[in-house]
């Protein structure tokens, strides 16, 4: 496994060297869109709708939408100013306990692995987590995007998950809350339900039945030949109308003379 980031994790005055790697990855299957008469894949363009025409990268500028309609543009030395570099630390700013943290805060996990002079270090902050049922609350800059994370232990590794801004949290007052009063029985039959459905949590126990059934089918398919082979075609650029353009052109400087012809006194 390739690292994305090295670093180190700043505790104090100690600095740990670590790698990290992201923990986590996404296994639903993806598939292109094909046109049904030839099967090519389609394309996609950045399309103007005003000016019906594609639209290269360098013609494209950042708006806001701040109303229905109306945008401020930010230049790209503007953005700049609020591009922070990646850094190399993961900053470590305090320490708190595991459920301080809701679960709603967490976003994504990365594990972080002690490099060549890190050993001692790195052993030490995750004994002392361990022992003392602490995580850390960090910040990182992670691809100029600044985060806030924690670090915890997992399975014997220090793991850092990045986490949402309590201003990126929706507030729960905008949800409805049912006000239906409970009856007695009924409560203690939920109960008695949950606790004989409780059990030890075994994530090998879980498994994607509808990725795995599409899995099954494509290689059911691909077994029975059933596939279809397509010749790889190259982009390009519509070619331009040079005669229409022409005709364009001169209609155009026509009417040009017309109008200045139409004002001449005599």
């Amino acid at each position: 496994m390739r690292s994305m980031w090295n670093g180190s994790l700043s505790f104090g005055l100690v600095n740990i060297p670590v790698k990290m790697y992201t923990a986590t990855q996404a296994k639903d299957l993806r598939f292109n869109q094909l046109h049904t008469a030839c099967h090519t894949p389609i394309k996609y363009e950045k399309v103007c709708p005003h000016c019906q025409r594609a639209v290269d990268g360098d013609e494209i500028v950042r708006g806001y939408q701040y109303e229905p309609g109306r945008y401020v543009i930010i230049q790209d030395e503007e953005w700049e100013n609020f591009s922070q570099k990646s850094t190399r630390t993961v900053d470590i700013l305090r320490f708190v306990d595991l459920g301080e943290i809701d679960p709603i805060y967490y976003d994504k996990t990365y594990y972080l692995e002690p490099s060549e002079t890190g050993g001692k270090a790195y052993a030490l902050l995750q004994e002392a987590l361990s022992i003392s049922g602490k995580i850390a609350v960090a910040q990182i800059t992670i691809r100029s995007k600044p985060s806030l994370a924690v670090v915890r232990v997992y399975h014997g590794l220090l793991a850092l998950e990045t986490i949402y801004y309590p201003d990126e949290i929706r507030d729960q007052a905008l949800v409805s809350r049912s006000s239906v009063p409970v009856q007695e029985r009924e409560l203690q039959m939920a109960l008695s339900l949950i606790e004989s459905l409780t059990e030890p949590f075994d994530p090998e126990s879980y498994s994607d039945e509808r990725r795995l059934g599409l899995q099954e089918l494509i290689e059911a398919k691909i077994q029975g030949q059933q596939t279809v082979q397509i010749d790889r075609v190259e982009e390009e650029r519509a070619p331009i109308d040079l005669l229409a353009a022409l005709q364009a052109s001169i209609q155009a400087q026509h009417d040009k003379l017309g109008d200045h012809s139409s004002g001449v006194k005599h």
